[in-house]
């Protein structure tokens, strides 16, 4: 017979019961940067076979298609973790991102 491991505090089956509350997940998270402009952050995902840093960060600018720009640097290996960060996220870290992924999309590329 299974029993937990020594200081688990976790009573046997709870755990799956917990993975099945926090399925439901919001997709996107609004919020204002600097200048008044609303932005969406979510979760983008990396097609592959490898799971490790699949999941992603990205922003777009509210009502405008097409002008996302992706933190690859910031990944997640799960989708769940992935959406914990995003929505416990404060919004001055999330301008914070914002600021630094637009600095670098903005910067010309070095050619050597």
């Amino acid at each position: 017979m299974w029993a937990p491991a020594v200081g688990s505090r976790r009573p046997h089956g709870c755990l799956s019961k917990d993975l099945e509350a926090s399925t439901v997940m919001t997709d996107m998270r609004d919020f204002t940067d600097q200048d008044g402009r609303t932005w969406s952050a979510a979760v983008g995902e990396a097609a592959g076979p490898d799971y490790k840093g699949r999941f992603y960060l990205v922003m777009q600018p509210v009502g405008r298609v097409g002008e996302a720009v992706s933190l690859v640097d910031i990944r997640w290996n799960s989708r769940r973790t992935a959406q914990r960060t995003l929505d416990t996220m404060s919004v001055v870290e999330l301008r914070r991102r914002l600021r630094s992924a637009l600095g670098r999309a903005a910067a010309p590329a070095v050619v050597p």
